[in-house]
């Protein structure tokens, strides 16, 4: 505190005026001068136990900011007093409550981001062990012409499910980052729901899994009509894996005043309840999952509709099989 230069400043003006005040009050009389020489000191005295209880409160403020800088926790130092000081540390708590948050969503995103990487390379990782394996088989140049298409075949399928993977996880790291504008136009749901079946049609008859969409004619909703039929065709992919030879897959749809409702129905064996919170993950795999499923379908599904002021939510049927009902709420203008 004595080395502060405005203090030591205030002390020599203090000292000054106080010389004078004392000496003036002298040559009125002695009995002034003492006066004013008490009246000097006791003003000294107040103005020092005030400055030392100012400067114990920014010790405080700098033990406190010491601390936070090495990783402590932010304690509560507001108070409801007036002054400059009151409002420092309110202010100084504020800060470092936003800084602690960052901190943490950035420990937490580091975190979700090694475990992303270590699911990425798992996935990649089969795929890539399976072609290096078809690889050194079709050097066999005594391999029979049958089962090198047979290996050629899938390669094919191990390649095209990379490249799935790929684009799937381009696609939300894409979204995540605000990098995609999703149109706002008039979309037909009939000529939607018909748009994203279009990719199952040949899986669905192979299958023998039969699709029934029922949605009225004059159902229009406001968004992204490619960016909403993959999502749909996802979710329906979904339907399609889980449902049995002969079964059948039902889209409903309906609007009120709030929103617009698609509910999509297989006769499959339905959800175990203790998945459903974790169905919706990036990366989960269910027990009932296939064996060449990533668990990325049903995640980007939800990005991509929660991108558009929508949503999705997975539940069983009261009579069986799995449900999964998507809000498209309608644009607030």
């Amino acid at each position: 505190m004595t080395r502060n230069r405005e203090i030591g400043l205030l002390c020599t003006a203090w000292l000054i005026l106080s010389s004078v005040g004392v000496l003036l009050g002298c040559l009125e009389s002695a009995k002034a001068g003492l006066i004013v020489l008490g009246l000097a000191l006791a003003l000294g005295a107040v103005y020092a136990f005030f400055t030392a209880c100012r400067y114990r409160e920014l010790r405080r403020l700098s033990r406190y900011l010491n601390q936070v800088y090495s990783g402590g926790k932010p304690l509560d130092i507001r108070d409801n007093r007036e002054g400059e000081l009151s409002i420092l540390k309110n202010d100084l708590y504020k800060i470092t409550c936003v800084l602690e948050r960052q901190a943490e969503q950035l420990y937490a995103d580091k975190d979700y981001l090694a475990q992303a990487l270590a699911n990425i390379s798992h996935q990649l990782k089969t795929p890539l062990t399976a072609l290096f394996v078809m690889n050194d088989l079709l050097r066999d140049e005594g391999l029979p012409p049958a089962k090198r298409r047979e290996f050629l075949d899938s390669s094919g399928e191990q390649l095209e499910r990379i490249q799935w993977l790929v684009s799937s996880l381009l696609t939300l790291s894409r979204i995540d980052a605000a990098v995609i504008t999703f149109k706002k136009e008039p979309i037909d749901l009939k000529a939607l729901l018909a748009q994203a079946a279009e990719p199952l049609a040949v899986p669905m008859e192979l299958a023998e899994v039969t699709l029934v969409i029922d949605c009225p004619a004059a159902l229009i909703w406001q968004g992204d009509a490619n960016w909403t039929a993959e999502a749909l065709t996802n979710v329906l992919k979904n339907a399609l894996e889980h449902s049995p030879a002969g079964g059948m897959i039902t889209v409903q749809a309906a609007e009120n005043p709030l929103h617009t409702e698609i509910t999509i129905t297989d006769n499959g064996p339905g959800i175990d309840e203790a998945e459903l919170p974790f169905l919706f993950q990036r990366f989960y795999k269910g027990r009932q999952a296939q064996a060449g499923s990533v668990g990325i379908g049903l995640a980007l599904a939800k990005t991509i509709l929660q991108s558009q002021n929508g949503d999705i939510i997975a539940r069983n049927a009261p009579e069986g099989g799995a449900q999964f009902v998507i809000k498209l709420y309608k644009q607030v203008v």
